[in-house]
């Protein structure tokens, strides 16, 4: 399942096998949505055109916001007042021109200064889709932007020395929903419409178990960009869990404090752990003649464990630069995975192998005492 929230993720493009890429002469839904998707366009490429068009036309208008969101060189107050006038154009309310030129002149990377210049080109496509699937791109976008609001209200620094945190495990939670489960839900009620297959689903229990995938997967980009993330004055450990190890947020900067942080690291690692199960459990009930969506759902799945497995299994990540797993190991992913896809007992397999491993990290002596006395 292709999801949002990876937009801050690692910025090298590993490059799809040439049977999934999507054709050239395709301008937004190809070279556009090429340059700014990164591991997002793998899972996207391979999907029917009826899938694509709505997955790819809302993923590039919430990459636009988070661009605008991102934009530090305006002022916090203006980036709020631009997001809010993006939520509203993409509720269909309003035009996005000004906002273009307020802000693309500003970006540092080409792909992301041509987005804003497109945004209205995005608007203008998403107007063609039919009526439903509009009514579905405006609405997960409207969620979408609200996380992203969420975000820049809740912490008001720009540095570490502004330092804020979430409050508690509910707040993460909210996040997590805002800026990906909600992606889940999209993703569900787009299948339902386009793809007969899927008639026997349960839409309802479907719908939640997608919105605990996407959940997933936005927990580990929230593991993983922890050192990023305290640099710019962000902290997603809520505040109540580290005063209760006696760590503020600061503390996380100092690897005596990252030390004693360890125990909150390996409880936010076991719900992750938990969101994939929940995430396998709805790949699984693919139909197997629906390979295009499995793959899609699969390659995030094995990619985001293996990243937590990393995490999992780093002596301190919070000190040290972003956890990323290699491209040689995207590569393995993607070929072992088109090879065994229509199984679900090797699918199965590699996932409780991947499960297993990180699961003997969690309870494992403390890695950073270990470290320390090695």
């Amino acid at each position: 399942m292709p999801v949002t929230a990876d937009v801050r993720g690692d910025a090298r493009i590993i490059e799809a096998p040439a049977w999934t890429r999507m054709t050239r002469t395709d301008d937004l839904l190809g070279d556009l949505l090429r340059q700014v998707s990164r591991s997002f366009y793998l899972s996207l490429a391979i999907l029917p055109r009826p899938l694509r068009e709505p997955i790819g036309l809302a993923y590039l208008l919430a990459r636009a916001a988070d661009t605008v969101a991102d934009t530090r060189l305006i002022a916090r107050a203006a980036r709020i007042g631009h997001l809010q006038a993006l939520r509203r154009a993409y509720a269909g309310s309003s035009a996005v021109a000004d906002v273009a030129r307020a802000c693309a002149p500003h970006q540092t990377l080409a792909a992301e200064r041509r987005l804003l210049e497109r945004v209205d080109d995005v608007l203008t496509a998403v107007g063609r889709l039919p009526s439903a699937d509009q009514a579905r791109v405006r609405g997960v976008l409207t969620t979408i932007t609200d996380g992203m609001l969420f975000d820049l209200e809740r912490f008001p620094g720009e540095d570490a020395q502004g330092l804020a945190a979430v409050d508690s495990l509910d707040d993460l939670d909210r996040y997590t929903y805002l800026v990906a489960g909600c992606v889940g839900e999209f993703w569900t009620d787009l299948h339902l419409a386009h793809r007969s297959r899927l008639a026997g689903w349960d839409a309802a229990a479907m719908r939640a178990t997608g919105v605990r995938f996407g959940k997933a997967l936005q927990m580990t980009n929230v593991l993983r960009d922890v050192p990023s993330d305290l640099a710019q004055g962000r902290c997603y450990l809520p505040a109540r869990e580290l005063a209760a190890l006696g760590v503020k947020p600061a503390d996380l900067l100092t690897p005596d404090g990252a030390a004693r942080a360890r125990p909150l690291l390996s409880q936010l690692l076991g719900l992750a752990l938990a969101h994939y199960d929940a995430a396998w459990r709805y790949t699984l009930a693919i139909p197997r003649r629906e390979w295009r969506m499995r793959l899609a759902c699969v390659w995030p799945l094995l990619i985001g464990q293996a990243t937590l497995e990393a995490l999992a299994a780093h002596p301190n990540p919070f000190a040290a630069a972003p956890v990323k797993i290699s491209r040689a190991t995207v590569r393995g992913i993607l070929a072992t995975s088109t090879l065994t896809i229509a199984s679900n007992r090797a699918l199965s397999s590699t996932a409780a192998r991947r499960r297993s491993r990180i699961a003997s990290h969690l309870t494992a002596p403390d890695l950073a005492t270990r470290h320390h006395h090695d």
